[in-house]
Parts: C-alpha cells; sequence; structure tokens
C-alpha cells in the first residue's frame, strides 16, 4: 500500500469482508460508519478538550452522528459543512433544539430544519474540530474519502483568524492503520483518535493547514465552491484596507 487510493481501498474491503460496517452501503467512497460508533464517541466525551468546547465543527457522516447529537444535549454550539462546502456551515444552536430532539436535529436529513446557514463573516469561533477519516495512522498522519474536504475546512476557519485548534478522528480500532501513509503540505493531521477501544494521543509531528494554499486553488474549485471565492475577497479585501 503506497498510495492512499490503495489505502483506501484496504480498508473498505476490510471493514465489508469483516462485517465492521454499518448502514448506509456501501462503505466505499465514503466516510464508512462502522460498529462501535457509540463507544468511540463516548471516549471524546470524557477529554477536558471536549468539556471546554463551546463551538465545535463536525462533519456531517454517519458515524459521527453521536458526537453530533450529544454536542447538542451538552448545551453547546454544533458546526456542519455543507455539502462540498457550497453554502459554507450550517450552525445548530442548542437552544434552538427542544429537548429530547438532539439526535433528529443533528442528523444531514433534518439539520436545516433546525440550524441556519451562517455566512463566514459571522463564523463563531471555533474550539473542537471533528474530521471523518477513511484511516488514520497513530502519529496523526490521515487517509480521508479523497476529496480533500476536511483539509480545505480546517484551511478555511485559519484563514478567516481562527486559532489552531485541537482535531479529532473517531474510527474503528480496524481502521487505524501502521501504513506509511503519504502526506502533502496541505493535508491535515489529527491530535486524538478514538476507537471503539480507547482513546489515542497521537503527538503527531506533522503541522497543521494555517490557511489556504492560494496557488493550488484552480479556477474550476472557485467555481464548485463559492466560499472559496468569498474567503479569497474577504481576505484580499483586508489585505488592501
Amino acid at each position: 500500500m503506497n498510495t492512499k487510493k490503495e489505502i483506501r481501498e484496504y480498508i473498505w474491503n476490510f471493514l465489508e469482508e469483516n462485517k465492521l460496517g454499518r448502514f448506509p452501503f456501501p462503505l466505499k467512497n465514503r466516510i464508512p460508519n462502522f460498529k462501535g460508533a457509540e463507544k468511540a464517541a463516548a471516549f471524546v466525551f470524557t477529554m477536558p478538550e471536549y468539556k471546554e468546547a463551546k463551538v465545535i465543527k463536525v462533519n456531517p457522516d454517519s458515524p459521527q452522528l453521536p458526537v453530533r447529537a450529544q454536542i447538542l444535549k451538552d448545551g453547546k454550539t454544533l458546526l456542519v459543512p455543507t455539502p462540498r462546502l457550497k453554502a459554507g456551515f450550517i450552525m445548530v444552536k442548542p437552544e434552538w433544539v427542544p429537548a429530547g430532539e438532539e439526535r433528529k436535529a443533528a442528523s444531514l436529513k433534518h439539520i436545516h430544519s433546525y440550524g441556519k446557514e451562517v455566512p463566514l463573516t459571522e463564523l463563531p469561533k471555533i474550539d473542537l474540530f471533528f474530521a471523518g477519516s477513511v484511516g488514520l495512522h497513530r502519529d496523526g498522519r490521515r487517509v480521508g474519502k479523497g476529496e480533500g474536504y476536511a483539509d480545505r475546512e480546517y484551511a478555511i476557519i485559519r484563514e478567516l483568524g481562527n486559532p489552531e485548534i485541537p482535531v479529532i478522528g473517531t474510527v474503528n480500532s480496524a481502521q487505524v492503520i501502521e501504513a506509511d501513509i503519504p502526506r502533502d503540505p496541505y493535508d491535515l493531521t489529527i491530535d486524538w483518535i478514538a476507537t471503539e477501544k480507547e482513546l489515542i494521543k497521537t503527538n503527531t509531528p506533522y503541522p497543521k493547514p494555517n490557511g489556504i494554499q492560494w496557488d493550488l486553488v484552480t479556477e474550476k474549485e472557485m467555481e464548485e465552491m463559492p466560499v472559496l471565492r468569498e474567503i479569497w475577497e474577504l481576505t484580499k479585501g483586508k489585505a488592501a484596507k
């Protein structure tokens, strides 16, 4: 396994063959839902970093639903990126969710009924960041599903002035691998890994993105992700003042 693509394929196949995945199927080409997602989430809720956080960004994938629901139950503000980041982020404040409806409000199907899309200029300071992962190394290197959204989301909030914050990945223990995951300079690294068995502090030696690498952003990406053009104009405007 020399490439990220090969690592992804190996993990997706391993989860399927060993029946470690859960609905939705197929597991391939997505952040796979996994058996033990609730146990992995429970480890996170014991962390001081979680307890102290007020605003938490979580990916919209199925295995992180337990995390999103608990954030609202614990009276914290939830931020979830919109599909393909086309409209930035959806914010759900706990006071907008009636007691007992937190899991529904945190589901992708119903989140728009409880939350609202927030313009980048009104994005609150984020304290904690969850990244969906296909595979993780104990040193913090990560393989996503191959579209680069978590990397880009973190770069966006840093570009907008958010300080560097801890990044957490929840996965099945079978997704924690020893393979030598290739790493690009813009790749997001993980500080904590929660599995159904344990909580792992990665002590990652690799730096995180401190902003968007504009020289790598294509015109096509600007069109597909209008949020990038908006940030370019915001930050360029700031620089011009």
